[in-house]
């Protein structure tokens, strides 16, 4: 999926002049990185939202056209208000198709309901991750990486090592690390009713008691 954003250059800084964008319903922001100084720039709000609203927009490479001229960017920061579903800042950051870039991507777990651990045994699906981060070039990022399930037993988790990585992408741990990603963990034991015990004693006791 591609995203494209429309953006101007603004000259005015401080809290006061953001202010004033908000209420143009307008998002103040930057874009940083590579040779270029950094740039101001302002956003339309609503089409910035429905942007963030997407999972593909926070792990792909952007274009952003700054008063026409566009240039290839990575999301890096968004700040919301506390409460309202508002936008208050923006960052990107500038990158170069000939250098390798660093991106949390998300992680799909596919085939859960087909698993041994699930379907048979009745298992939890307990991720240990829900995004990962990978170095590639731009052009090789991709929106999200797949693990896949299908085999996994009651008890097993399922590693780093084990994820097939699209080629040209490697993940960023280091060296020797094989984290834990997903584990499928048992099904818990049914609780049983509070006071059912009680009762069924108390009952046997009743049957063993003479009558008067």
């Amino acid at each position: 999926m591609k995203f494209e954003l429309n953006a101007q250059k603004r000259t005015l800084q401080g809290s006061g002049a953001s202010r004033r964008l908000r209420r143009a319903n307008k998002v103040p922001g930057i874009v940083y990185g590579g040779t270029a100084v950094p740039t101001l720039i302002e956003i339309e709000h609503n089409d910035l939202l429905l942007s963030l609203r997407k999972e593909a927009f926070h792990s792909s490479v952007l274009t952003i056209k700054i008063d026409g001229v566009a240039e290839s960017v990575l999301l890096r920061d968004s700040q919301m208000h506390p409460y309202k579903p508002l936008v208050q800042h923006v960052d990107f950051l500038r990158v170069d198709a000939t250098h390798a870039i660093h991106q949390r991507v998300p992680l799909h777990f596919l085939n859960a309901e087909v698993s041994p651990g699930v379907k048979l045994a009745g298992g939890n699906v307990s991720p240990a991750m829900n995004d990962i981060e990978v170095s590639c070039l731009p052009q090789d990022l991709p929106p999200f990486i797949e693990v896949d399930l299908k085999d996994m037993e009651v008890g097993q988790s399922f590693h780093l090592s084990q994820i097939v990585f699209p080629k040209g992408v490697a993940p960023t741990a280091h060296t020797g690390d094989d984290p834990v990603v997903v584990t499928i963990s048992a099904k818990k034991a049914e609780v049983v009713e509070e006071g059912e015990g009680e009762r069924e004693g108390e009952g046997e006791g009743e049957a063993a008691t003479p009558a008067a």
